[in-house]
């Protein structure tokens, strides 16, 4: 029993000094007033109607308005025909830099998809999404000549 008392106090104490330190972690960022800040100029790409097989690149550019470094974590895209590319080097204050999205045209159909950027910003995740719809390629026919019957060719 003695045994049992203690060990539900240790794990009280561990629990408690745990939330703790989780909290000072997620106030230290919005209390920070030189923490940096990401802005984009747009959070949502409409790619319109595009052709299957087509340039499914698209570019989000942002800023970091803060005053300390912005350091992009590994974006999280919601399928694996969207593939982010990002800066790996940190933004200082007042840069801009583009994140890259490419989205496979391989298949017809509607595009609704996000990708997650993480950072140490503020605002630490920010939801940027494409849409629109893959159409199939158009099919090219030759008009044939019709040939009247009865008709001579005419030689001269």
């Amino acid at each position: 029993m003695r045994t049992f008392i203690l060990s539900l106090l240790f794990l009280f104490t561990a629990t408690t000094c745990l939330n703790a330190q989780q909290g000072d972690q997620a106030t230290s960022l919005t209390d920070n007033p030189n923490a940096p800040e990401i802005s984009f100029e747009k959070t949502v790409h409409d790619y319109g109607t595009i052709v299957k097989g087509g340039d499914g690149t698209c570019e989000f550019k942002f800023t970091n308005t803060g005053k300390e470094p912005l350091i992009l974590s590994r974006p999280i895209s919601s399928c694996g025909c969207t593939v982010p590319t990002w800066p790996k080097e940190p933004i200082l204050p007042g840069k801009s830099d583009v994140i890259k999205v490419t989205y496979n045209t391989i298949n017809v159909g509607p595009i609704n998809k996000t990708v997650t950027i993480y950072s140490n910003a503020v605002t630490s995740k920010v939801m940027l999404a494409i849409k629109g719809k893959v159409v199939a390629a158009p099919v090219e026919t030759v008009p044939e000549k019709q040939n009247e019957i009865g008709v001579a060719p005419v030689n001269k």
